[in-house]
């Protein structure tokens, strides 16, 4: 396996997102086993953009510099979005210590939907990807399989990580609402962060 590949999926997966962001806050309000769930969840929403690349949507969007703007500021417009959702007391990110429960079917539909949108994927899928498949590689696409396998798996050990470590001080953070308030605004700052800096991506 290509170490420059393996440091840069760990890169593209540890750094905050939108998939990162939403397993953390299932954690916070609803404990490690939410968090594992909305990990999968989030992990189920990188196929999208793995059968893209491999199919050769990737090329086709890459080749094409309409499309790509028009991805990257539909992502910049969510992640906008997702910031000001962060910031409503009842938004979908809400941290509470006595939030509803949810089925495993909802948090995960929840979790895969945001990271279908997440601006971070297929930039990574389209630009990063092809760059480890060479010219001569006798079966490219198994290739490309592999590595996005690959990254798959560091997704959910690396979000898995995350959200337990955020259950961890679940009752800390729960116990005073200042914390949580401030949290809901570092989240939605993270989110316009993402969307400034992908607002300056180019092709």
């Amino acid at each position: 396996m290509n170490i420059e590949f393996l440091l840069t999926s760990l890169i593209v997966v540890a750094s905050p997102g939108t998939g990162a962001l939403i397993t953390l806050a299932a954690g916070l309000s609803r404990g490690a086993r939410a968090s594992v769930v909305a990990a999968f969840g989030c992990t189920l929403g990188i196929l999208p953009h793995m059968l893209a690349a491999i199919t050769g949507l990737a090329a086709l969007l890459h080749a094409s510099a309409l499309a790509f703007e028009a991805i990257k500021y539909a992502g910049v417009a969510y992640l906008l979005y997702m910031a000001w959702m962060t910031l409503k007391a009842d938004g979908p990110l809400k941290i509470e210590p006595d939030a509803p429960e949810r089925s495993d079917g909802e948090v995960i539909r929840q979790a895969v939907l945001v990271n279908l949108l997440n601006p971070k994927l297929p930039i990574f899928f389209f630009s990063f990807l092809p760059q480890f498949v060479g010219r001569d590689e006798a079966q490219p696409t198994l290739l490309m399989l592999q590595l996005s396998l690959v990254f798959m798996a560091m997704t959910f050990v690396v979000f898995v990580a995350y959200g337990v470590f955020a259950a961890g001080v679940r009752d800390r953070v729960l116990s005073r609402p200042g914390v949580l308030r401030w949290m809901r605004r570092g989240f939605a700052a993270a989110f316009v962060g993402l969307g400034a800096k992908l607002a300056l991506v180019q092709r």
